[in-house]
């Protein structure tokens, strides 16, 4: 496709939108003789009339002499080797144009081979991600046909969705991903090859598929995401025991769940909330309908190791077998979960005291239970007293016993 070049006046996207610490990284790159564009998703956001999370920049300078070129500098990464600028708390992420066989269905290993502007668009995945911004003259360049499917709301691959699909895989959830927070169509032949191909996602990396989750999890579209992945079969083939528990009509009750930390929990002035409390978003469903089935539907109260104990055997199932959680995160996810029987207990008929446990995750737990109050709004009253206690001052403070030391052996 013959490339095309848009003008301030078309696209109307003002230079004072972008991050005034990329346009001093493109500026320096390019007083020193080399190329350097905005590209990818902070384009798409910015003329979506988004805010942007990430500026990312693409450049024909190779990653040594951008290191060369900025004190502030680190590289990273094998299979894509990544600039790393810092300002502060903040990174701006500079890759060099890179070249690679469009046309194989190969998974792809190592992408290190330098290319020119517009071998570098036609690796990429979806049109709306192929647009480059030049500062310098404040155009839009285009090589792929992706500012027209923005106007139109239209998602379509770059190249041959299903060779794109099979050297990638990340890129079908990816597709879903764009789907959800943008409401776009996807165009026919992307469809076809997203049914078709959805079985190779078993084939990425674990690492990556989690992260791309977690990110939905955090993007105020989490739900219309996860009823996508459902309705595509893809959510099965990664997690199988909420997939199947997302396809009956119990499924439903994970919805609000997410519709919350979405929009209520999602707004400012709102933090963001810990990953561990969202995970807690899809395995609390599951976990209430366990108990619910093995204890209260039998008249029997769990103790507290049988409650432990469940609620790890529910984490292992829901993210068997694809993903392995990582440890910081899982044990918090346990914790949280473990401690809502603390906060609610199964066992309605005792009157127990308000004793704020020794437990630094707690804060979360008691997170967790907000977020439960808005869809169960009988919970409030148990929340602000809960919430309460916390915070006053009388409060006694329950501290570990110190061990004894053992005698020296002279």
């Amino acid at each position: 496709m013959e490339q095309k070049i848009y003008p301030f006046e078309k696209h109307q996207l003002p230079i004072s939108k972008v991050d005034p610490d990329a346009l001093y990284v493109m500026e320096k790159l390019r007083a020193a003789g080399f190329t350097a564009y905005l590209v990818g998703g902070s384009v798409r956001d910015l003329l979506l009339d988004q805010k942007p999370k990430d500026f990312d920049i693409s450049t024909s300078a190779e990653p040594e002499q951008i290191k060369k070129l900025f004190r502030n500098c680190i590289l990273i990464g094998r299979r894509f080797r990544l600039a790393h600028i810092r300002f502060g708390q903040k990174v701006i992420e500079v890759a060099t144009f890179r070249s690679g066989d469009t046309e194989t269905d190969e998974l792809i290993v190592r992408d290190n081979k330098w290319g020119s502007p517009e071998e570098d668009v036609m690796r990429r995945d979806f049109t709306i991600n192929g647009l480059f911004y030049d500062p310098a003259n404040q155009t839009i360049i285009d090589y792929v046909g992706g500012y027209p499917d923005i106007q139109k709301k239209v998602l379509r691959t770059i190249g041959q969705p299903f060779i794109r699909f099979r050297q990638d895989p990340v890129r079908m959830l990816r597709l879903i991903k764009f789907q959800a927070r943008y409401g776009f169509d996807v165009d026919p032949p992307s469809r076809i090859a997203l049914l078709e191909c959805r079985s190779e996602i078993v084939k990425s990396s674990p690492a990556r598929v989690q992260e791309e989750l977690l990110r939905m999890l955090e993007s105020s579209a989490s739900e219309p995401f996860f009823r996508l992945m459902t309705e595509h079969g893809m959510l099965h083939l990664l997690m199988p025991v909420l997939g199947e528990y997302l396809e009956s009509s119990e499924g439903e009750e994970v919805y609000p769940y997410l519709q919350e930390i979405d929009t209520t929990f999602h707004a400012p002035p709102n933090q963001p909330l810990d990953r561990a409390i969202l995970l807690s978003c899809l395995v609390f469903p599951l976990l209430e309908k366990r108990f619910q089935v093995r204890y209260v539907d039998r008249e029997k109260v769990p103790h507290l190791g049988e409650i432990y104990q469940e609620v790890h055997q529910q984490i292992d199932e829901v993210f068997h077998p694809f993903f392995h959680i990582p440890r910081r995160i899982r044990g918090s996810l346990a914790s949280i979960l473990t401690s809502q029987y603390r906060l609610t207990p199964l066992d309605k008929k005792k009157n127990r005291k308000i004793r704020i446990p020794n437990d630094p995750e707690f804060p979360k737990a008691l997170k967790f239970l907000e977020v439960r109050c808005c869809i169960q709004p009988a919970l409030q009253k148990t929340y602000q007293e809960w919430q309460d206690a916390v915070t006053s001052p009388d409060q006694p403070v329950r501290r570990k016993r110190r061990r004894r030391r053992k005698p020296s052996r002279e």
